[in-house]
């Protein structure tokens, strides 16, 4: 297997004449692959968490009768995996063909995720569904690593920004269509799925349909990504993208193309990086506001009574668009304001959530003022604030989740990237979402003294956290980025 997923080797070099088209369309196509493949990678992780709501209904109504607790614990599992897979695939990866390691990857999990849905065996314990998800979370690791290492291979170091902020929204787009294909494959497929519950009655559970219209789609990515991904410039005849587009990094070995011992991979580029571990610190806190707004937000919405489950699974994916022209504006940002520095953005962009936070916490009251000064209806200013408040926390929490990898890939050489990403992402995925977002936060909404108010005070406190860990890579960025 090691040898099958082996980059493949340096072609010898085009003629003069054809480098630059050759360039610019192969540049597009590994683009588009690396945006659709890790996009397809998100319509097969946000499966459970939409699906929640209609599982913890009684059997009599369809659904499998779980608490929140419970589905939080095997929703977590997919982080707790993904969290450790992202790190050790991200080495894997660095040694490896990213056209190879990434089809390979989403085909497996595509294909379990729709067996969830397809066969009752997958859900007839909550541990069967952590064992599941916690597969389809070691097989999710395999999506970043190689588009982080297409992208420091084909784009240079002072277009990275603002590239992989584009490139960066495909997990939001992904995130936002795994709604739509929810709410569509519900309409269009649950009733198929019926369940026996004993005495011969019949129940619809068309909650199923959310594991497996999502994940045929993916399946049809993949086949689009194995045309279009290429390793690296080098291996189609092409020169190295710094010596292209004469753009090299103040420190020399950043533009590095050498194979990387694993011990120094390990100790000199990831655990003696001190700029990167206060990343991972950042990483923490960002990613327990991103999924523990978006995971649960379905979950909340109903449950208090804001929104119906139509408008919760739309407000869902408003909330994951969003982040598409939020990701886009901080990679300008970072770019042209910051000179590809990314902590100045990462802090702005961090108290601008903690305000949308607040607006969706006291959405109700909100409501009430708004619909009493303006003489509307109360009902439709309530869903109008709601879906504007997921909106404001999905274009700002996104922009600080996209520079952060960014921000790790640019610490280190090309062929640690991958490890780089894998590291920063290990706290953001491990303590951040399985740890924080799921558990915790399905306990604290569990506990009948702290319910979802409780919620929002830690998702304020992190988010508070996260920006004042951003800011202390700030001076530190700069004389990384300057050389001196």
């Amino acid at each position: 297997m090691i040898n099958f997923l082996k980059p493949p080797p340096y072609k010898d070099p085009l003629p003069a004449d054809k480098i630059d088209p050759t360039y610019k369309r192969l540049r597009m196509q590994v683009f588009l692959g690396a945006f659709l493949g890790y996009a397809a990678y998100y319509l097969v992780r946000k499966n459970l968490a939409l699906a929640i709501p209609g599982m913890i209904q009684p059997l009599e109504n369809g659904g499998l009768g779980y608490t929140k607790l419970q589905l939080g614990i095997a929703l977590s599992a997919i982080s707790i995996a993904y969290a450790f897979s992202k790190f050790l695939m991200g080495a894997l990866s660095d040694r490896s063909d990213a056209r190879k390691f990434l089809v390979i990857g989403l085909v497996l999990s595509a294909s379990l995720m729709m067996s969830v849905g397809l066969f009752p065996f997958a859900t007839s314990s909550v541990a069967i569904i952590f064992a599941f998800m916690l597969v389809i979370g070691w097989l999710a690791g395999m999506g970043w690593p190689p588009c982080g290492r297409i992208m420091v291979h084909w784009f240079s170091h002072n277009e990275r920004s603002f590239k992989m902020g584009i490139w960066n929204t495909s997990h939001t787009v992904g995130s936002g269509l795994m709604g739509n294909l929810a709410a569509w494959g519900t309409v269009l497929l649950g009733g198929l799925f019926v369940a026996d519950i004993g005495g011969g009655i019949m129940v619809e559970q068309s909650w199923r349909a959310v594991f497996v219209l999502p994940s045929a789609v993916a399946l049809i990515i993949a086949i689009f990504c194995w045309w279009a991904l290429r390793d690296t410039p080098q291996s189609c005849g092409l020169p190295a993208i710094d010596k292209y587009r004469n753009d090299t990094p103040a420190q020399k070995e950043m533009s590095s193309d050498k194979k990387i011992p694993v011990k120094e991979l390990f100790v000199k580029y990831i655990f003696r990086n001190k700029i990167l571990w206060l990343i991972a610190l950042a990483n923490i806190f960002v990613y327990l506001i991103r999924y523990g707004i978006g995971d649960w937000a379905p979950t909340y919405c109903e449950e208090a009574g804001l929104l119906t489950s139509e408008q919760s699974k739309m407000a869902f994916s408003l909330h994951n668009y969003a982040g598409v022209p939020g990701m886009v504006l901080i990679g300008w940002i970072s770019s042209k304001l910051f000179k590809g520095r990314c902590a100045p953005a990462n802090v702005i962009f961090m108290v601008l959530v903690l305000l949308s936070i607040i607006l969706y916490w006291k959405a109700v009251p909100v409501a009430s003022f708004l619909s009493g000064t303006f003489s509307s209806d109360p009902d439709t200013t309530r869903v109008a604030v709601v879906y504007s408040a997921l909106i404001a926390i999905g274009f700002f929490i996104y922009g600080p989740v996209a520079l952060i990898g960014v921000q790790a890939i640019n610490l280190v050489p090309k062929n640690a990237a991958g490890t780089a990403a894998g590291f920063v992402g290990l706290f953001g995925y491990l303590l951040g979402d399985a740890l924080l977002s799921k558990v915790m936060i399905g306990a604290v909404a569990d506990n009948v003294n702290l319910g979802w108010e409780a919620t929002f005070k830690i998702f304020i406190v992190a988010s508070v956290l996260a920006a004042l860990f951003s800011a202390t890579t700030w001076k530190k960025e700069r004389a990384t980025y300057n050389g001196h």
